[in-house]
């Protein structure tokens, strides 16, 4: 099997571990044990669990990125892509192994000194921002130039709490009631 092969089994194996059983919970050896690899190939491949917990979150934000901007986009211009945020929150919500927030769950498990990890965790926070803010350029004409970080933000944070509240609450009201408000603040 050829090194990326090897390196994207170990990188998907750590994710779905991860996602679903948190940071600290999963075990090295359990990462190996799933992949079906020896030891030293895992090592091979990452120095550190704290390497495959980059891996992890670069593989889950290049995916949802990449989902997140076809979904919106596809939806006619105008406050329907904006809309379509939550949307596409309610699809992730609905997929069988919903877990909530990848970043969240993994920062809360970190230690607080553990720069690396919570840069790339506020990166991702950052391009997802940017990528509201092109949607709110596209798609909103009259909001003024000097509005729109401020605006991106708010959606932001309806979004992250939408994420959290229906993870906590097994249920999808807080994707609604985020969708209601965001229409309110985009009017």
């Amino acid at each position: 099997m050829k090194h990326a092969e090897v390196r994207n089994r170990i990188t998907e194996t750590a994710s779905d571990l991860f996602y679903r059983n948190g940071y600290n919970s999963t075990g090295i050896n359990q990462i190996i044990a799933e992949a079906g690899i020896a030891k030293a190939t895992l090592y091979n491949h990452f120095k550190s669990k704290e390497e495959i917990c980059l891996a992890y979150l670069k593989h889950k934000n290049v995916s949802f990125l990449k989902d997140f901007e076809a979904y919106t986009t596809s939806k006619p211009k105008g406050k329907e892509q904006l809309l379509a945020i939550f949307d596409f929150l309610q699809l992730f919500y609905q997929e069988k192994d919903f877990n909530g927030c990848w970043c969240i769950k993994t920062v809360s498990e970190i230690p607080k000194d553990n720069e690396l990890i919570r840069y790339e965790i506020q990166s991702q926070k950052n391009d997802f921002i940017a990528l509201i803010t092109k949607l709110i350029n596209t798609n909103l004409e009259d909001v003024k130039e000097t509005q729109v970080n401020s605006l991106a933000r708010q959606i932001y944070l309806l979004y992250e709490s939408a994420v959290g509240e229906s993870h906590l609450h097994q249920e999808d009201w807080p994707i609604l009631e985020s969708k209601n408000l965001c229409e309110k603040i985009i009017s």
